[in-house]
């Protein structure tokens, strides 16, 4: 049995890109459909938001709701490596704008925007997977899914927004995929139970920890009392660590002394999991009749949070120019879209080189470290990544490398 809807905007994807995008598009007054392939609630990594993010839930509407559940409150991020501690609070950002967030679990994070989004009347169909797009060359679009039940239908779209995140499913579909620059890394982690917490230093604070120069752990402390750890490093690093999966994640704790001391007394939620080269990008974030948001267009790195946050930018950005587009207007996706977000990316992309270089680490455990230089370095991680205002933003790369190379010298020298 075969059936066919007319929309205006169909939305690949129920995470926050996809979610973000829908509810813009809904109070722009056009109609749209957003297809998802799994069942909600179901778990993605990605747990950690950035002030950034809330500037586009704000704009979604979706602020309230998710206030309504009382996640975790995150002020900043602390690193610590070798008992030296660097701690950013967003209050001293340099930029403008939001100076909190939250730490998630993701499952529930992404239920409460789809449930949102749904009560605003944008229908979600889940279980549902796209295994054909075909487009005209005024942009419209015929999308062939197969639902839950095990039904065909075909979707008929002005335009189509992918925010099918891992999925990758225009880029998949029209062979645009390409390798990203960054290394293969690989990442173990686990939800824990936190019955020590409050016997630690700021007990709810996410903690990044360098365990040795190319590995690193986080903890993120949620608001139900559980914790997610993850240790994230090269492949090669895992391999001495034998067992089930949880025997090596049990290895993997008491290898950090700040963790064997904090979780030796907890237990794990689900058995620990791994991805690995998780690392990719396209060939163009936008073509005749579809745009591409979140992770879709490229993942880098789970070091600074990056993923949430670009995912939501790139949603609110694509979403006012498919209006746009679809009001008879001129859009210049080259320029309006793809270069803007191009430079958000290539600032994170800076910190993430520099963190796994060990540039950042002369910087963030310098023992003088700048107060304006430190809160413009603030303001990236806390997404404000377009704020051309900033130095550590207009030149990331120039600065962050001059700044490292001032304090080993001066070290050197002291």
């Amino acid at each position: 049995m075969s059936t066919q809807k007319n929309v205006d905007v169909l939305v690949i994807g129920a995470g926050p890109s996809g979610t973000i995008a829908a509810s813009i598009i809904k109070q722009a007054g056009l109609s749209v459909q957003v297809v998802e392939k799994m069942l909600f609630p179901r778990f993605v990594i990605g747990e950690s938001l950035l002030p950034r993010c809330m500037e586009a839930l704000e704009e979604a509407k979706f602020l309230d709701a998710v206030k309504a559940k009382h996640f975790q409150q995150k002020d900043g991020a602390k690193f610590v490596m070798d008992g030296q501690v660097c701690d950013f609070n967003f209050m001293q950002q340099f930029t403008p704008g939001w100076k909190w967030t939250w730490q998630v679990p993701r499952a529930e994070f992404d239920k409460t925007l789809a449930d949102q989004c749904e009560a605003m009347g944008v229908p979600i169909s889940y279980q549902t997977e796209v295994t054909d797009i075909k487009i005209a060359e005024d942009g419209s679009s015929v999308t062939t899914v197969k639902t839950a039940d095990g039904n065909e239908e075909t979707i008929h779209a002005k335009f189509i927004i992918d925010g099918s995140g891992y999925g990758r499913v225009i880029p998949r579909l029209f062979g645009l995929e390409r390798p990203s620059s960054q290394l293969p890394r690989k990442t173990v982690f686990c939800h824990m139970t936190d019955p020590k917490r409050s016997e630690a230093v700021e007990p709810n604070r996410i903690t990044v920890y360098v365990h040795d120069a190319n590995t690193w752990i986080w903890v993120i402390p949620f608001s139900n009392g559980n914790t997610s750890v993850g240790y994230v490093g090269s492949p090669e690093f895992f391999d001495k660590y034998t067992g089930t999966p949880a025997a090596q994640f049990k290895a993997l704790i008491h290898a950090q002394p700040e963790l064997a001391m904090r979780f030796d007394e907890s237990e794990m939620l689900w058995e620990p999991r791994t991805l690995q080269s998780w690392s990719v990008t396209t060939d163009t974030f936008y073509g005749n009749g579809f745009v591409l948001t979140g992770n879709v267009t490229e993942f880098l790195d789970p070091v600074f949070s990056s993923g949430v946050t670009l995912a939501s930018v790139s949603a609110q950005l694509a979403s006012h120019l498919v209006i746009r587009h679809l009001r008879g207007e001129q859009v210049d996706w080259q320029n309006d879209y793809m270069e803007k977000m191009q430079l958000g990316i290539g600032v994170f992309r800076t910190y993430v080189n520099g963190w796994y270089d060990g540039t950042l680490f002369d910087i963030f455990f310098a023992e003088n470290r700048n107060p304006e230089i430190m809160s413009q370095i603030c303001s990236v991680l806390a997404g404000y990544v377009w704020d051309e205002n900033n130095p550590f933003v207009k030149n990331h790369e120039k600065n962050v490398r001059t700044l490292s190379r001032y304090l080993k010298s001066s070290k050197t020298t002291a």
